[in-house]
């Protein structure tokens, strides 16, 4: 029996919910905006739902915050479901294939191979193995005067070659490493819980360009010139970054067990029971057609982010709620 048609069958007879947790990236949200701070929630939904996270949601370093129960799908992916325009096919063992940024220094990309050796012998995840870029990605990123993370890609067409070679050698699911400058200055308030990570928008944008090309599961780790460890105590949501010389365990994780993106014969947006997003943050795809689609979304006010797009902007048929213990109670 095809596994997909398997899962509806078990849907069925246990009466288990389909909902979708996002915290989108690079926009300061309270709750999800730091290092797999949001985790601790989506783990608890799993609960009483199958739950479709965005990376943001666990990613966490050296760290996940992803269980059996969630679907790792990242944003161009998930608009595109929301859409109706794919379906998402439960995988597991994904075998995974890593792109370097070409300008990655030879110490810091040894940080990471190390890494990679180390999640394959502690997990077993199929890393299948690497390619470099043939040209630096040149990568930068900003703040705007609204504190959400923004940036540009000089070269994003080598990431997309690299990526097509791994594809060719079996990979189901790419990885993204590329060179960034160290963005400390940017916000200084970051390592004590306030405000926005300053290279959350732009990594979005590296993994939403090889979703929409290769219609592949993908995720970003940043590589940073300085891979020491800080003996500073920081504010504990962003703790799991300070610890960490890379941030690569945490996409490998989820792209293990991210769905296979398919055009049908899959999970659907018509199997979504429910939509769970920031507060004033509802100016996006997913909340436009889980509305059009008579969806419930879930606004919570603990999470504020810097967008300042709420329900009376949107439509008044999103359920304001003050609280995830809130949320998770209406479910």
């Amino acid at each position: 029996m095809p596994l997909f048609l398997l899962y509806y069958l078990v849907m069925i007879n246990m009466d288990e919910k389909l909902g979708v947790f996002i915290v989108p990236t690079g926009i300061g949200a309270s709750v999800g905006g730091y290092a797999g701070d949001a985790s601790c929630w989506a783990r608890k939904f799993t609960q009483k739902a199958k739950l479709i996270v965005n990376p943001n949601v666990v990613n966490a370093g050296c760290f996940s915050g992803i269980n059996e129960s969630m679907l790792y799908v990242e944003g161009y992916s998930l608009d595109e479901f929301f859409k109706g325009n794919l379906t998402l096919s439960l995988s597991s063992d994904n075998k995974i294939g890593v792109v370097f940024d070409c300008a990655i220094p030879e110490d810091v990309l040894n940080i990471h191979i190390n890494t990679i050796n180390a999640v394959k012998t502690v997990y077993g995840i199929d890393v299948i193995g690497y390619e470099m870029t043939e040209n630096p990605v040149g990568v930068g990123f900003s703040l705007d005067k609204n504190g959400v993370s923004a940036g540009n890609v000089l070269n994003e067409k080598t990431l997309l070659d690299a990526s097509k070679k791994l594809l060719k050698k079996g990979a189901q699911a790419i990885a993204l490493v590329c060179l960034f400058e160290d963005p400390e200055d940017m916000n200084l308030d970051y390592a004590n819980g306030i405000g926005t990570d300053p290279v959350g928008g732009i990594e979005a944008v590296l993994s939403h360009y090889i979703s929409a090309e290769l219609k592949v599961p993908c995720a970003h780790s940043p590589a940073f010139l300085d891979y020491s460890i800080s003996s500073e105590i920081v504010n504990p949501k962003s703790s799991a970054e300070y610890i960490t010389p890379t941030f690569l365990p945490c996409i490998l994780i989820g792209l293990s067990m991210a769905p296979l993106i398919n055009l049908s014969n899959g999970i659907s947006v018509d199997n979504v029971d429910f939509l769970v997003m920031p507060y004033n943050s509802l100016g996006s795809v997913p909340v436009f057609e889980a509305v059009k689609r008579k969806i419930p979304v879930y606004a919570v006010k603990e999470n504020k982010t810097a967008l300042g797009i709420t329900k009376d902007k949107i439509s008044q048929q999103i359920i304001e709620v003050e609280d995830y213990e809130t949320c998770f109670s209406l479910i």
